[in-house]
């Protein structure tokens, strides 16, 4: 079966500074004639001459520029972080299937949290309570490792109530803001700083069983 001509470039962009973009990521937004993501990607990337859209709430407006532009120009989707974690990346390929999409992975915060403490991430749960909290969050909290993206209010102290409950003691908590940028943040909290913590949008906190870290 032939492949369909991939117009549509879906482009990790890392945690947030240009540090951590790989040369593939750098090759497909220079190359392309429309950027398409957050502000604060599009501005990365003053100089280009690319026409740019800015993703709103709206998606579906969104996919809908795309559509229009997708057969006779070549589109890069910024997307923060890896895009197969959390992004833009699953209503894109939904609308335009995978064939025309080509995904190019990239740093994501998640992977730059476990590394700023020397852990690995294999067995992390991951999960993200950016738009909700998950129904389903007691399954979570015997696992040795666990990532919450965060990103809206009162989410730190949802993770404190929720998730840290039962058994903080033997917990270590992690929390990261703005990871790779000037500004960046690591600290280690308890559980009683999570529930009055004003988190950044771009905020991760790691919760790592005591036996896991000496």
């Amino acid at each position: 079966m032939a492949i369909e001509f991939q117009s549509i470039f879906i482009v990790g962009c890392g945690p947030g500074s240009l540090d951590y973009l790989t040369p593939a990521s750098l090759r497909a937004i220079e190359q392309a004639e429309v950027l398409v993501g957050a502000k604060r990607l599009l501005d990365l990337f003053a100089a280009s001459p690319a026409e740019r859209i800015v993703v709103s709430a709206e998606i579906d407006e969104v996919l809908d520029h795309i559509a229009v532009r997708a057969n006779r120009q070549r589109i890069a989707v910024l997307v923060t972080g890896d895009p197969g974690l959390f992004s833009l990346a699953k209503p894109v390929i939904e609308r335009f299937g995978r064939t025309r999409c080509r995904v190019i992975p990239g740093v994501s915060s998640v992977q730059t949290a476990f590394a700023r403490i020397g852990v690995d991430w294999a067995d992390a749960r991951i999960i993200s309570i950016h738009k909700e909290y998950p129904v389903n969050y007691a399954q979570l909290t015997d696992a040795d490792k666990i990532a919450v993206l965060c990103g809206r209010e009162g989410s730190t102290k949802w993770i404190a109530d929720h998730l840290l409950s039962d058994r903080p003691r033997d917990r270590r908590i992690f929390v990261f803001q703005n990871l790779t940028m000037d500004d960046e943040q690591v600290r280690e909290v308890n559980s009683a700083d999570l529930t009055t913590l004003d988190a950044a949008p771009s905020t991760i906190v790691l919760i790592i069983k005591g036996k896991v870290l000496p």
